[in-house]
C-alpha cells in the first residue's frame, strides 16, 4: 500500500451515506460554526457532479436562489456533514450536467425516474 493513500485511509472518517448520482434532487444537511455557536444548515438542490474516488470525492449542488444560481462543492468526507436526504432520483444521460447553468425555467428541471415492479415481484404478491 503506498503511503498517500494509507494516511489518506487513517483520517478520513467513514461516511454511510445513502449512494446518489447526477441528477439527484438531494438535501445537504451541514454544521456552520460562527464564532462560539454551531448550527446546521440545508442545501437543497439537484446534484450535477461527482468526481474523484474514495478519500478525495467531491459532489457538486446547485440550486436556484431568488433567480441565482447558485454551486456547492462538498466533500464527501468533510466531518461537517451531517446527513444527506435524497428528495427524487434524475433521469439523466450524462454524469457531468453542466448545461443546467445556460438553462431557465423549466428547461432547467430534471425528470424523474420511475422504479417499475419486475415482474417477477408483482407475481409474488398474487
Amino acid at each position: 500500500m503506498d503511503a498517500i493513500k494509507f494516511v489518506q485511509d487513517q483520517l478520513i472518517k467513514k461516511t454511510d451515506f445513502r449512494k446518489f448520482r447526477a441528477g439527484d434532487n438531494i438535501v445537504v444537511s451541514y454544521k456552520i460554526v460562527e464564532g462560539n455557536k454551531e448550527r446546521i444548515q440545508d442545501f437543497r438542490g439537484d446534484v450535477i457532479q461527482i468526481k474523484g474516488h474514495s478519500g478525495t470525492k467531491t459532489f457538486t449542488v446547485r440550486k436556484i436562489s431568488n433567480g441565482v444560481g447558485v454551486e456547492r462543492i462538498f466533500p464527501i468526507a468533510s466531518p461537517s456533514i451531517v446527513e444527506i436526504k435524497i428528495l427524487k432520483r434524475g433521469k439523466v444521460r450524462r454524469a457531468r450536467l453542466f448545461y443546467l447553468r445556460d438553462l431557465v425555467g423549466k428547461k432547467a428541471r430534471i425528470k424523474e425516474r420511475k422504479f417499475i415492479a419486475s415482474a417477477s415481484a408483482s407475481a409474488k404478491k398474487d
